[in-house]
């Protein structure tokens, strides 16, 4: 593991998830609805939120299946420029340009991205400041098969499938915190948790998509116990449940403090969740 640089000093702020729903088959719907609700969440309170996050898979349906036809290229570099303008993804280019608009840090959720010097696809967490400059990515690590018997199994469409696992953990530094990465199932894995308050993190942001039996089961179980293991802020962010989709995804996005106290949390529909972090 690297030796991270000194953490910026940790200052108050304030997060909005947006638990984006009408995720359809139709990209350029999805991709404009997804900047409504950016736009709408920046303007929803009288103080600006700094750090604006959207779901896992935001501009796409979920499942192994969808993965490689909604894929786009990124070819981000860390620590080397990044041209928004010559990006061929559509998804990049909204994102940039929405959180420019809007003024504010964007962490992009996830998209299915295309590696082209290995065809890999991969499900790709992308992370804007507030000039629209992309500065981090997150590639998921761990990739979700699940077979509970007589609840759900997944493997038969699961993301190993198709997707490629991350290697690398992954945070950035804005003028307020130190954020730190993870794509849904990594949350399952304390040791990036671990890692990523060792960085010197002070919260630590999953867009994800649990179902209706992982949900209830461990969403809100897993994120008090990242947040008291490491003594960090911890949040998820999910879609908005549809019972007409492929995927039911849980909902319920949320924010906790180090002291595992459930500072924010939505319910299944589409809306926008705010907290005040370290106030």
């Amino acid at each position: 593991m690297s030796v991270a640089a000194r953490s910026p000093v940790f200052k108050p702020f304030t997060l909005a998830l947006v638990q984006l729903g009408s995720i359809g088959a139709d990209k350029a719907i999805n991709l404009q609805h997804a900047r409504e609700m950016i736009l709408k969440a920046a303007a929803g309170r009288a103080k600006k939120p700094e750090l604006i996050v959207l779901p896992e898979c935001f501009n796409s349906p979920y499942g192994h299946g969808h993965f490689p036809v909604y894929a786009e290229e990124i070819g981000f570099t860390p620590g080397k420029p990044y041209d928004v303008s010559k990006s061929t993804s559509n998804s990049v280019q909204m994102l940039s340009a929405v959180a420019k608009e809007a003024g504010t840090w964007l962490i992009g959720g996830s998209i299915p991205e295309r590696d082209p010097a290995n065809n890999n696809i991969y499900n790709t967490c992308t992370v804007y400041n507030p000039n629209g400059d992309l500065v981090a990515t997150h590639r998921k690590v761990h990739l979700f098969d699940i077979d509970i018997p007589g609840k759900i199994k997944f493997k038969a469409r699961s993301e190993s499938e198709t997707l490629t696992g991350g290697t690398t953990t992954n945070y950035f530094d804005t003028e307020f915190a130190r954020i730190g990465l993870g794509i849904c199932y990594d949350i399952r894995f304390p040791e990036l948790g671990i890692i990523s308050a060792r960085q010197g993190c002070h919260v630590l942001v999953y867009p994800g998509a649990f179902n209706l039996t992982t949900g209830p089961l461990h969403w809100e179980l897993l994120q008090r116990a990242r947040a008291v293991d490491n003594q960090v802020f911890v949040s998820m962010c999910s879609p908005a449940r549809d019972m007409n989709a492929g995927y039911h995804a849980w909902g319920h996005s949320m924010v906790v403090d180090p002291m595992a106290k459930v500072l924010a949390e939505g319910a299944e529909g589409e809306e926008i969740v705010y907290a005040d972090i370290g106030e």
